[in-house]
């Protein structure tokens, strides 16, 4: 984890209504996770250091959730963005892909990032290992991100086995993973 926040941005991924408890893809501790992103969105926040939020907007055909125009696809109340908090809107799970991600970094002269988000083997995945690949330093929040089990060749990962192994893989090469409380701690928060 970066020694300074100076020229750090808050990336908080697809924290939106439908992977809540209701919601049309119920992720497991969303409740959870949406928390801890306030506290690190609170500290950011509080430091006047750049917030990006990303919105998913499904397009795709047969798209089930984040349909243009739903609740669900709105930002959770949690961690609303406030006015003048850039919300980036994407279509596909890498959060650069086609959108103005990059650009709005540049612009506030970001360096590295903090992540948080949902889903930790989706969204969050492909967008760490893309800004890593793009040169920024990148630290995750592991506990201020979400997943869900999966199911391959006859077998069911639970949530918390995808969750782990997803963040061991990215703290293998592409981020630094830590705790909300452990980052807030370094970064000098209470």
């Amino acid at each position: 984890m970066a020694k300074t926040l100076e020229n750090t941005a808050l990336v908080l991924i697809d924290i939106q209504n439908d992977y809540f408890p209701g919601g049309r893809f119920e992720l497991d501790r969303s409740d959870a996770a949406a928390v801890q992103a306030r506290a690190a969105l609170d500290f950011f926040r509080e430091r006047n250091l750049p917030v990006i939020h990303v919105q998913h907007i499904s397009m795709q055909p047969g798209a089930t959730f984040f349909l243009p125009g739903t609740q669900g696809a709105e930002i959770h109340p949690r961690v609303e963005p406030r006015p003048g908090e850039a919300v980036v809107l994407k279509h596909f799970p890498n959060s650069f892909r086609e959108t103005d991600l990059q650009e709005r970094l540049r612009a506030l002269g970001v360096k590295q990032l903090v992540v948080t988000g949902m889903m930790t083997l989706m969204c969050v995945d492909a967008t760490v290992r893309a800004a890593a690949d793009l040169g920024y330093p990148v630290t995750v929040l592991h506990d201020a991100c979400a997943a869900r089990a999966l199911e391959f060749n006859g077998q069911t990962a639970s949530a918390p086995q995808v969750h782990a192994a997803f963040l061991a893989a990215l703290g293998m090469a592409y981020a630094q993973v830590v705790s909300t409380g452990d980052f807030l701690a370094q970064a000098g928060g209470r």
